[in-house]
């Protein structure tokens, strides 16, 4: 029973390494542009489509496809961006919304289309030999996408907190109007805003696929799970998402284990609705003085 839970707890911490990724480009999203983006999950998708075609196509080593895919992601997010969703902004919410949505469906339909429905296997480089701690089994593959996981975290909180773009970022989330009066460029931090939330979910989608396949289809639960990731860690703590993150991979992996798979999923959204009975703003909020 023991051995049972120490596993779950391994593997729910990868998987949601995986979750925290895809929350965090929410989150930056929502913060800034005020955008719930429906399509974040076809971004994921497209991460893990990227890196499938520059590795298995190209013959590129797994490593710089990684890369490859992560700035073909940010760049095709702020494509959708500019074309679909820019020229809205003045609209009501209501029309940005359904356009998001409008591109999610655009992309997974395309995907399927393209590369049809049946999964796609990224090749990889890693050893599938076990490795052996105690009553724990790893591979290689796990220990390298949790650490090119937390690697991201990192690499997006130093961003926001060192860079003049993160510092813009943060100013334009707490006070938008008054950013805007010490000359912020909204237009310019709007686009990297995109970029950067498109480039976690393609590292996300990139990471998972490697062990897991790559379908058109495969970015709908992150993609939900995300958006309860960031409900309940709130808009501001990038390790508050984080660690929400990693506790609800944990808290799946342990529900799958000893009551049913069939009730993992659920899990996210019983929190969820906890936390916006108690606290409604979340655990971790970045103060905001926009209405």
């Amino acid at each position: 029973m023991l051995e049972l839970a120490a596993q779950q707890v391994v593997n729910g911490l990868l998987v949601g390494a995986i979750y925290a990724l895809m929350a965090l480009g929410l989150m930056v999203i929502l913060g800034i542009l005020r955008i719930i983006n429906m399509a974040q999950g076809e971004l994921y998708m497209l991460g893990g489509y990227f890196c499938y075609l520059t590795v298995a196509k190209l013959g590129v080593s797994y490593f710089p496809a990684l890369v490859v895919a992560m700035v073909l992601t940010a760049v095709a997010g702020i494509f959708m961006d500019r074309l679909a969703i820019r020229p809205l902004m003045r609209r009501p919410f209501y029309m940005v919304f359904l356009s998001t949505l409008a591109i999610s469906m655009i992309l997974r339909n395309a995907a399927e289309l393209i590369w049809g429905p049946d999964p796609q296997t990224i090749p990889s480089p890693f050893s599938p030999l076990p490795i052996v701690i105690g009553p724990i089994y790893l591979t290689t593959q796990k220990l390298f996408i949790f650490g090119a996981a937390l690697l991201a975290v990192a690499a997006f909180a130093a961003f926001l907190r060192w860079t003049r773009a993160g510092m813009a970022i943060r100013a334009l989330a707490r006070d938008h109007d008054t950013a805007l009066l010490m000359g912020i460029d909204a237009n310019r931090i709007r686009a990297i805003t995109f970029g950067v939330g498109a480039a976690l979910a393609g590292a996300a989608g990139a990471l998972i696929g490697a062990m897991f396949d790559v379908y058109p289809t495969m970015g709908e639960l992150p993609l939900l799970k995300g958006f309860a990731l960031v409900v309940m860690a709130g808009m501001g703590s990038v390790a508050g998402v984080f660690v929400a993150g990693l506790t609800l991979g944990v808290a799946e992996g342990l529900t799958a284990a000893f009551l049913s798979t069939g009730y993992a999923d659920l899990v996210a959204f019983v929190v969820m609705l906890c936390v916006l009975m108690v606290k409604p703003e979340g655990l971790t909020t970045w103060g905001r003085s926009r209405a």
